[in-house]
């Protein structure tokens, strides 16, 4: 198929690269001519495992950037709107989904043969009907389902782990006007042969993607609540708690021949400092307002957003067993972004820790294996960014282990080859609790 992208983030830039891998024609579409450019010479502009690689494989010959959105549309048989919606606190900004909408109305509007637009940008259920397909009516002067398809079909992907989850999804949500919109977007995703599928109409598709995020988001904070209250009865290892959780065959299958299956669900009962990124923290709030703004109060959710606010506040309480003040004491965070394998820092647990920390006039040293420049721009000079890991450890007296990056493995053994060893705070339970001399963990 010939498929043009609106938006070239995680999802639409992830999105295009991958079908372009599995055959398809794919022009991707942005309005920053420097992210164009850099597409184009197979430079990807955002930080994704494995992306780099399938740009320059694909750049040239069925992959390549645009900022012609016009033409695009002109040239393909279905759009997928791939852009950002932001959320104030009481709404998701649909601006620039609107945007896209009009400008590919537009499109269409000169646009004789029929072509299927398709929402992958994560929006409340109702949206695609009720504002994406009246203003692609309005500008094409067309009408959906006889003109032209209107689609749905949320994404599920992992930052860090993105190429890897697009390549090999668990499922493929078509959400569909009609048959013929979901019969386009079969076509679309047909390498995908073992894939299960399900169709289903637009509002439904939308509600799929944020329930899938709430879920995963209240495991979280149930996980939190339970560690919280172990730590305060004591006498309780939270990771312990959760290993035995996971051992239930509910979490832990067992097969014919004896074999048992730990689903990756399950990393998600754990207790830490708390959910980050682009889209648990958003879509769990949205999806709340959402409820609220027509006269349903989400009370299940509004607790698991509380509940997460929160949790960085334990590793105060950690600290503060070792530390009455931290004004003078060099502490190091390791890990700035949200999750490892990625630098986004969105909602990062780590903001909230070391604005504290500097609020307190704790001397911060912060490193990142990839969020540097964007912990630069978060942070300014409230935090010294190091270029490695024994840089960032040294001198310390308390070490934050913020995020589960592979690197820091190695730290029990650095801590251990110390004269003055720190105490460490392990904020997502990383790190066996006689690893280090000092230790201190969420939930113990």
């Amino acid at each position: 198929m010939k498929v043009s992208v609106l938006g070239t983030g995680y999802v639409g830039l992830v999105s295009g690269a991958c079908l372009a891998d599995k055959g398809h024609q794919v022009t991707c579409i942005d309005l920053d001519k420097t992210k164009v450019d850099r597409i184009n010479k197979g430079d990807p502009p955002i930080f994704e495992n494995g992306l780099e690689d399938l740009l320059k494989r694909n750049i040239g010959t069925r992959l390549k950037a645009t900022l012609d959105t016009r033409q695009a549309v002109l040239d393909s048989d279905l759009t997928l709107i791939a852009v950002g919606t932001p959320f104030d606190g009481k709404v998701i900004d649909l601006k620039y989904v609107k945007e896209a909408a009009r400008v590919i109305g537009a499109a269409l509007k000169e646009k004789n043969s029929y072509h299927v637009v398709v929402v992958k940008s994560t929006v409340v259920p109702g949206t695609t009907d009720k504002v994406v397909l009246p203003i692609l009516e309005e500008a094409s002067g067309k009408k959906a389902g006889r003109d032209f398809g209107v689609g749905m079909n949320p994404e599920f992907l992992t930052e860090g782990e993105a190429i890897s989850d697009f390549m090999d999804p668990d499922r493929i949500v078509l959400g569909g006007i009609d048959a013929r919109s979901q019969d386009a977007q079969d076509e679309l995703y047909a390498a995908f042969k073992d894939a299960p599928r399900l169709r289903t109409n637009n509002s439904t598709a939308e509600m799929i993607k944020y329930a899938s995020n709430a879920l995963l988001a209240t495991m979280i904070s149930f996980s939190n609540e339970l560690a919280n209250l172990g730590s305060t009865l004591g006498g309780i290892d939270s990771a312990e708690v959760m290993a035995g959780l996971h051992l239930g065959r509910y979490l832990n299958p067992v097969l014919a021949d004896g074999t048992r299956i730990s689903p990756a669900i399950n990393s998600f009962l754990m207790a830490g400092c708390g959910f980050g990124g682009s889209c648990l923290p958003k879509d769990v709030s949205a999806l709340a307002a959402h409820g609220r703004a027509i006269g349903l109060p989400m009370n299940l959710l509004s607790a698991v957003l509380d509940i997460n606010a929160k949790q960085p506040d334990q590793v105060f309480r950690l600290l503060g067993k070792h530390f009455p003040s931290l004004a003078g004491k060099r502490i190091a965070v390791l890990g700035l972004s949200f999750r490892p394998d990625t630098n986004d820092m969105r909602e990062s647990p780590a903001i909230p820790i070391v604005k504290r920390l500097a609020a307190e006039k704790a001397i911060v040293t912060g490193y990142d294996p990839a969020a540097k420049a964007e912990a630069a721009h978060i942070f300014g000079n409230i935090i010294s960014l190091a270029d490695s890991l024994d840089a960032c450890l040294k001198d310390a007296d308390a070490v934050i282990l913020v995020t589960r990056w592979k690197e820091f493995n190695q730290v029990p053994a650095k801590l251990k080859a110390m004269a003055k060893p720190p105490v460490l705070i392990d904020g997502r339970r990383m790190l066996a609790k006689d690893s280090v001399p000092k230790y201190e963990g969420i939930g113990l």
